[in-house]
């Protein structure tokens, strides 16, 4: 559900900065792709280093948004209202009932639609940025929607799990400086997914912890 759009994502993006598309067939949800070489991914670098080329890549991703018919791609509440129903599904595993429940009305509430909604990759973290030769870094795997551009780091950040278990908030704020997004909202995303989002493990109590740093 989530890659659903990834074939018009790179039409949209069209290599600036993610990798080409040359040919896709829809249908069968084949893509033939730039190559990039060397291939290295960006999480063999250091996180501070991730930090800036992630968010610098995200900003120019939002760029090609304003003015843009954004109507063949779906909205990011339609993504927030299938994890509520996957963690609605495993509230016997819930923890802490009081933490996931907030965690979902965050999660709802800032996923409403805006006439700000830009569209988002969602899905952009170190692992999904590879070096190539036509430009230092490029951006592979897009999951599209459009909405609250604040959403956008969060997936680089939760990918960074111990530091943001040992300093949630100054992780939060060091990337919105960087990205240049409201810091107040990436924290109170970053909470809300921290506590709320569907997992396997529930009793893996780090992301409690995590939630709670930030939801002060």
């Amino acid at each position: 559900m989530e890659g659903r759009d990834e074939i018009e994502g790179l039409r949209f993006w069209a290599g600036n900065p993610t990798v080409k598309l040359f040919e896709a067939d829809d249908q069968h949800w084949a893509l033939l792709i730039e190559r990039c070489l060397p291939g290295t991914l960006l999480r063999s670098e250091q996180e501070s280093t991730q930090d800036a080329i992630i968010t610098a890549l995200l900003k120019r991703l939002w760029k090609t948004s304003p003015g843009q018919d954004l109507s063949r791609f779906r909205h990011l509440s339609t993504l927030v209202q299938l994890w509520t129903l996957e963690t609605l599904a495993q509230r016997r595993s819930w923890p802490d009932t009081g933490l996931v429940e907030e965690g979902l009305r965050v999660m709802n509430q800032l996923a409403r639609p805006a006439h700000t909604d830009i569209l988002l990759i969602t899905d952009l973290h170190a692992g999904n940025v590879p070096k190539s030769q036509r430009e230092p870094w490029l951006v592979i795997d897009p999951k599209p929607f459009f909405g609250d551009r604040s959403y956008d780091p969060v997936q680089h950040i939760i990918n960074c799990e111990t530091r943001l278990h040992a300093d949630p908030v100054g992780l939060v704020y060091r990337v919105a400086d960087l990205a240049d997004v409201d810091a107040e909202r990436l924290r109170l995303w970053t909470f809300a997914r921290a506590a709320a989002d569907p997992r396997d493990d529930w009793q893996n109590t780090r992301w409690m912890e995590i939630a709670r740093k930030l939801a002060g």
